[in-house]
């Protein structure tokens, strides 16, 4: 039992994220470890997060589709967790994964408005009407019901769409213009990394300026929201395009390209730090596509894809299917994209710029509790 619980929780965390780029909404870790209603099981259960993470893939019909996970300080020290869940959470806190704030509903309210994300959650929008106006909007409440085949989300105001053409908001867009500094050195959203003094400190990863998460507003003043020092401004950040992998007519992957970081996307790229593609391919494909096949670049407001393949690569201009008009693209070759080109690494597997795509495609997306104890669900009242 333990074992499949570490399993599914190791499976949650893959789908865990606060960069603003591939958040796809947020929630409030807190009242969803306590929505007993969904298991019939304890009083607290670190294990629900991937039922509303599963729920969440088949609103959007698409894979692995991540969420910005907001944290109560308190739920590190909850006992009614069990002790591998809370040494879960911090490790997730450490790793920069989850955000942890005192106050809960101000932040996940915060960054759903700064981001125009859909804010997940169990309550009517009655409770946030009067602070935030804008939950009145189609699609930006998304409530947790039971239905046939597990728990399921449902617009709270609107019938909604699966991914509403939200803006982020003025105030978040000059925010996330900036790169931003903790007084806080252990900082793992603003400063070099966890926690010093965790038991994860040997483990901590960097939060890259490209990838931070947006301050909170504190007086008007920029301020960490974990440690609640002001931030400094350290200058402009780097501009970023997000992209997607669409397999066989489903999305499998989103990543980002940066000024600063170029991206390799293939079977297998080397050092586990592109975007692998392998598990989602067929043996032939497997043979055509080389471990790092593609490489894009940013710079100037340009996304360059570079060939780096054994096989070389093809071009849709304007996202054609049509190929007569496809543009083979030879290994150590380069090509500038416009904003509607697909990259085709072979028959059916394509990369665009995420906005060209509206449906993940995918009506039921795999889910991360396949390894989950067997569980009975219960109605979930409206």
């Amino acid at each position: 039992m333990r074992f499949e619980v570490s399993k599914v929780l190791d499976a949650i965390e893959a789908r865990l994220t606060t960069d603003p780029a591939l958040a796809r909404a947020v929630v409030d870790l807190g009242e969803v470890v306590r929505y007993a209603d969904l298991d019939g099981g304890r009083p607290a259960s670190l294990v629900r997060l991937g039922l509303l993470v599963d729920a969440l893939g088949r609103y959007v019909s698409e894979e692995n589709v991540p969420v910005y996970v907001v944290t109560p300080r308190g739920l590190l020290s909850d006992t009614d967790l069990t002790s591998n869940e809370r040494m879960v959470v911090r490790r997730w806190a450490d790793d920069g994964k989850v955000e942890v704030v005192p106050q809960v509903e101000d932040r996940v309210l915060e960054v759903a408005e700064m981001l125009g994300l859909p804010v997940l959650t169990r309550d009517r929008e009655d409770r946030f009407r009067a602070s935030r106006p804008w939950v009145t909007e189609p699609g930006r409440l998304l409530a947790l019901v039971s239905a046939q085949g597990g728990p399921t989300l449902v617009a709270r105001v609107g019938r909604g769409e699966a991914t509403p053409p939200v803006p982020r908001s003025p105030l978040g867009e000059r925010l996330l213009a900036r790169v931003w500094r903790c007084p806080s050195l252990s900082c793992n959203s603003y400063g070099d990394g966890g926690d010093s003094d965790s038991p994860f400190a040997d483990m901590r990863t960097y939060t890259s300026p490209v990838s931070q998460p947006p301050p909170a507003l504190r007086a008007g003043v920029p301020t960490c929201p974990r440690h609640g020092e002001r931030l400094k401004d350290v200058g402009p950040r780097p501009a970023t395009e997000v992209f997607s992998v669409r397999i066989d007519g489903v999305i499998r992957q989103r990543f980002v390209v940066s000024e600063d970081r170029a991206m390799v996307v293939g079977r297998a790229p080397e050092g586990g730090s592109g975007v692998m593609l392998g598990q989602w391919l067929t043996d032939d494909a497997r043979k055509w596509i080389s471990r790092g096949h593609v490489q894009f670049t940013l710079r100037g407001g340009q996304v360059t894809v570079t060939d780096i393949s054994m096989n070389g690569s093809g071009i849709r201009p304007g996202g054609s299917m049509d190929d007569d008009a496809r543009i083979t693209l030879r290994r150590d070759e380069s090509r500038v994209l416009a904003d509607d080109d697909i990259v085709e690494l072979y028959h059916a597997v394509l990369i665009g710029r995420s906005k060209l795509w509206a449906s993940g495609g995918n009506v039921q997306p795999e889910s991360v509790m396949g390894e989950a104890p067997t569980m009975a669900f219960r109605p979930v009242g409206r």
